[in-house]
């Protein structure tokens, strides 16, 4: 293997385009400056124990989908194992300098990951500073430190996740939440929130640290009024509390004020990323609680959340669907869209061609719609949103549903709702003829 190796370096492989001479001539790549996985030139060389050299994202990319050897001799091999290799790193620095004039540009040296010790280190500081309430300036530091480290990589962020940061983090965000009423202790705070986005998904522990109420009433300060960057991580970080299943959190003591925050950044929407965020923790709020349901119906959220689904891309439409079909589960949800000139032919615009995911949840939506109420009789309302529905051709859409197959729960609200409209069906329909193409070759 190492005669074979020896002869790997010393070939020279086919040609690559770094860039041509005044000739014209393609330049080609020594072979031993190249990783044995991408074949392509290394920017920070690392020998694993069997002396083979690897490109650090190669080899690091290899290990993390869980084959534990080294590609070339299939000998154990685990991410500490990897060895710089400096030696062929400025050899390679050498060579791009030398053949500048070609097109090459000079490898930056790779900053020196962090090492658990390191790691654990900073975080040690961390507990110690945010016990002690007279030292939020080495908080910040240390935070500020641990952030800049986990951002300079991927290595770096799992070596700070594996020793547990997102838990230290939120201990010391619940330590320092008391004095938030402090500027110095608030800007601390958006910054360990800053960190901790970092380290997210966090795990049940951290999940529960941030969801006590000192926390949570810090999270929804800064979601209302911190800085842009702030309110941002804050509706992350209450999304990663109000979803994460295994993890004990009693919300009733901060609830109406995590609902408004929340309504607040999708009626008001700072980016993409924080609208989205607060509708996953939405939903997950108005999924557990008819109650919140009626809240979000009230606060205004169904007409918003009808009129971003008109244009929305694929991630939008299902996040807003979720939310809306939840918040329809109350009296008070099913009213307000019900009076929404839009709701029912953008529900029934979603059935197709967005994704499967959304299909279901435009179904129920509708079949909520569509439901008498508790007395069992229909009123004025129901009635309207029904032919309105078979105006904008909701049966034919629900017919090629079940042809083409959904999961049982849709199936069976599917099935209902055609048995609603069917009672209408002859005041007019408007057939949508491209929702039917290949209906023949389905069927067949």
């Amino acid at each position: 293997m190492a005669l074979l190796a020896r002869r790997a370096r010393r070939a020279v492989t086919k040609a690559v385009s770094l860039g041509a001479g005044a000739g014209g001539v393609e330049l080609a790549i020594p072979a031993h400056f190249r990783c044995p996985i991408s074949l392509d030139l290394m920017r920070d060389p690392v020998t694993a124990p069997t002396g083979i050299t690897y490109d650090r994202e190669s080899i690091e990319a290899w290990l993390d989908t869980g084959r534990a050897t080294c590609p070339v001799t299939h000998a154990p091999l685990r991410h500490e194992d990897l060895v710089p290799n400096h030696a062929i790193r400025r050899v390679i620095q050498d060579w791009c300098v030398a053949n500048r004039s070609r097109g090459v540009e000079r490898i930056p040296t790779p900053k020196i990951p962090v090492t658990p010790v390191q790691a654990s280190e900073l975080l040690f500081d961390l507990a110690g500073a945010a016990r002690r309430r007279d030292a939020v300036p080495r908080c910040a530091e240390v935070v500020a430190r641990i952030k800049a480290l986990a951002r300079d990589s991927e290595r770096n962020r799992r070596c700070f996740a594996s020793i547990g940061t997102g838990r230290a983090l939120a201990a010391a965000f619940k330590s320092l939440a008391s004095a938030a009423d402090t500027a110095p202790a608030g800007r601390v705070l958006e910054d360990i929130l800053a960190a901790l986005v970092c380290m997210m998904p966090l795990d049940e522990e951290a999940a529960a640290t941030l969801g006590s109420p000192s926390s949570l009433g810090s999270l929804v300060a800064i979601a209302e009024s911190g800085s842009l960057a702030g309110r941002m991580n804050a509706v992350l970080a209450i999304k990663e509390v109000v979803s994460c299943d295994g993890a004990f959190v009693d919300l009733s003591r901060k609830l109406d004020e995590i609902v408004d925050a929340l309504v607040k950044i999708i009626k008001a929407p700072i980016c993409p990323q924080a609208t989205k965020a607060a509708m996953v923790a939405t939903y997950h709020l108005a999924r557990s609680d008819e109650r919140v349901a009626a809240r979000l119906a009230t606060a205004g959220l169904v007409p918003v959340l009808v009129e971003a689904l008109v244009e929305a891309d694929k991630s939008m439409s299902e996040k807003a669907l979720a939310v809306l079909d939840a918040v329809l589960a109350s009296e008070e949800g099913r009213e307000s869209a019900r009076a929404h000139a839009l709701a029912v032919p953008v529900l029934v615009k979603k059935m197709f061609r967005v994704s499967d995911l959304a299909t279901e949840l435009a179904v129920s939506a509708m079949w909520r719609l569509g439901r008498a109420p508790r007395d069992g009789e229909e009123d004025d309302e129901v009635t309207r949103c029904l032919v309105e529905a078979l105006r904008v051709g909701a049966f034919q859409k629900l017919l090629l549903l079940l042809q083409v197959g959904c999961r049982d729960a849709t199936k069976e609200k599917a099935t209902e709702l055609l048995k609603m409209l069917n009672k209408y069906k002859g005041v007019g329909e408007c057939v949508d003829a491209g929702d039917f193409r290949g209906l023949n070759k389905l069927s067949a």
